[in-house]
C-alpha cells in the first residue's frame, strides 16, 4: 500500500516525495494463540465438570428405567410361565416362551447374567426353589425362585448412585452397593426408596 503525503499534488513532487509503505500483518503472534488457548481452558474447566455430572445423572436414570424393566419381566414371567415363580437370571427371562415372538426382557438386557449398559452393571439373582415347577421356556423345576433380587451398580468410581430392586418391586438407592445385601423380600438395611 503507498501513501501519498500531504502537499504533495502534482506528478512532479509525488516523485521526490517519500513513499512509505505499510505492511499488513499476515497470521496470529504468539500472544494471540495464548489468549485464545486460556479461553478455551477456562472455558473446558467449566463446561467438562457438567458434562460428567449430565452422563452420570443420563446413566442413573438409565439404570433406574433397568430396574423397572426387570420388575415387570419378573412379575410377567411369574405370572405366564414360572407358575408364579421368578426367573432366576437375566438370561432366563431373554429365552421366548412357546408361541411368542418377544422374550420377557429385551434382548440388550438378556445378553448374560451380568451386564453392563450405560456405566452400571445390572445383574439379578433368584435363590433356587427346590419345588418349583418347570417353565413354559424351559427353566427346569427347582431353578425358579420365590423372590428375586436384582442390582444396578456403578461401575465409574466418582458415581455415588446405586440401586436396587427385589420381588416387592420398589426401587432403592444408595450412596454404596445394594446388590449383595438386598434381601429377595422387603427393604435392604440402608438406602432409601425412589419413587
Amino acid at each position: 500500500m503507498t501513501i501519498r503525503l500531504p502537499g504533495t499534488t502534482d506528478a512532479a513532487s509525488f516523485a521526490d516525495a517519500t513513499i512509505v509503505v505499510i505492511r499488513r500483518a499476515q497470521g496470529f503472534a504468539l500472544i494471540d494463540l495464548i489468549f485464545v488457548c486460556g479461553i478455551i481452558g477456562v472455558l473446558c474447566s467449566v463446561a467438562i465438570p457438567r458434562f460428567i455430572l449430565a452422563k452420570q445423572t443420563a446413566g442413573a436414570a438409565s439404570a433406574v428405567g433397568s430396574m423397572r424393566v426387570i420388575n415387570s419381566s419378573e412379575l410377567t414371567y411369574a405370572l405366564t410361565c414360572g407358575g408364579g415363580f421368578y426367573a432366576p437370571s437375566l438370561t432366563t427371562l431373554g429365552m421366548l416362551p412357546p408361541g411368542s415372538n418377544e422374550p420377557f426382557i429385551p434382548v440388550s438386557m438378556s445378553a448374560a447374567d451380568t451386564i453392563t449398559k450405560s456405566g452400571y452393571i445390572i445383574q439379578l439373582q433368584a435363590v433356587p426353589f427346590p419345588g418349583s415347577p418347570g417353565s413354559c421356556n424351559g427353566v427346569a423345576g427347582g431353578a425358579a425362585g420365590q423372590g428375586y433380587k436384582a442390582g444396578a451398580d456403578a461401575v465409574d468410581l466418582s458415581n455415588f448412585r446405586f440401586f436396587a430392586t427385589n420381588s416387592n418391586a420398589v426401587i432403592y438407592e444408595d450412596t454404596a452397593t445394594l446388590f449383595t445385601a438386598m434381601p429377595e423380600v422387603g427393604g435392604p438395611a440402608t438406602g432409601h426408596m425412589i419413587r
